[in-house]
């Protein structure tokens, strides 16, 4: 693995790095960063995955999400991949919710979208192998993430229970299939046939396999964007099937990073206290 450190900081005690490496599944250089607790210079410690949400790259969770501070207090490793393949033999789009920063964190079975954009599988199996191999880390794993992330985290999640232990999103995308941040990206990337898009919404998976564990998500009661993220839905699931856990609704928080900023010290806790 040609493994290529692109800044690393001292955080908290511990370290925040950056990597590069080419991606086999992605056919692409992509980048990563890790934050490494202080715990972790005297044994492997647990990994908390955090999926960003549309635009972002590994560096906006990085640096105003706040999380190194609760995980070294904790004892966590942070992960924070890319939210899609990039580069200039990259397939691409003009709006700002298709391609290149708009993984969506599916499979992609059309053109021009299949040869780069597997984030499924980049996430569940080229990248976590990567972290277990190179960091002093356990495999132990929970999953969170922000508005396409956390559509990602849940989806990734239910999909694949015997790899994560912990589970938690910010303002998900809740229920893709019925929204405007789904529907487009779903048929873009996958076809037409609706059948196909079921395993990438997290209401409909919740629905039909439900979550081993309790589910955390939390949702600004001011998100300009609650009309394309659909919590209630979520939620409303989540009452039928009598799933434990907790949908939020924060009085007065938008849909930005001061929103994440707020309640990420409860998440790196929920996740902790799983994960231990």
């Amino acid at each position: 693995m040609d493994l290529k450190v692109v800044a690393e900081n001292r955080c908290f005690g511990g370290t925040q790095t950056v990597f590069t490496h080419d991606s086999q599944i992605c056919n692409c250089e992509m980048t990563f960063a890790t934050y490494l607790p202080p715990q972790a210079a005297n044994g492997p410690v647990p990994v908390l995955w955090y999926l960003s949400g549309l635009t972002c790259t590994h560096e906006n969770a990085m640096t105003k999400g706040g999380f190194q501070e609760h995980a070294a207090e904790h004892g966590l490793a942070v992960v924070f991949p890319d939210t899609s393949p990039r580069g200039a033999g990259v397939a691409d789009d003009e709006a700002y919710d298709l391609g290149q920063g708009a993984g969506f964190y599916v499979n992609a079975t059309r053109d021009p979208w299949r040869s780069n954009f597997r984030m499924y599988d980049y996430v569940v199996n080229e990248l976590r192998s990567i972290v277990v191999d190179n960091l002093s880390v356990q495999d132990r794993h929970g999953i969170t993430g922000h508005s396409m992330g956390g559509h990602g985290a849940i989806t990734i999640a239910i999909r694949n229970s015997d790899l994560f232990d912990s589970l938690s999103a910010f303002a998900p995308i809740a229920h893709p299939t019925q929204s405007d941040w789904g529907r487009k990206q779903l048929s873009s990337y996958l076809g037409d046939d609706e059948s196909a898009w079921v395993e990438h919404d997290a209401t409909l998976l919740l629905e039909e396999h439900g979550w081993k564990g309790e589910l955390l998500v939390d949702q600004g009661a001011s998100d300009q964007f609650l009309d394309l993220l659909k919590p209630e839905a979520l939620a409303d699931m989540m009452a039928k099937r009598r799933q434990p856990g907790q949908v939020r609704i924060q009085r007065g928080y938008d849909h930005s990073y001061f929103f994440v900023n707020t309640f990420a010290r409860d998440h790196v806790a929920w996740h902790a206290a799983r994960l231990s």
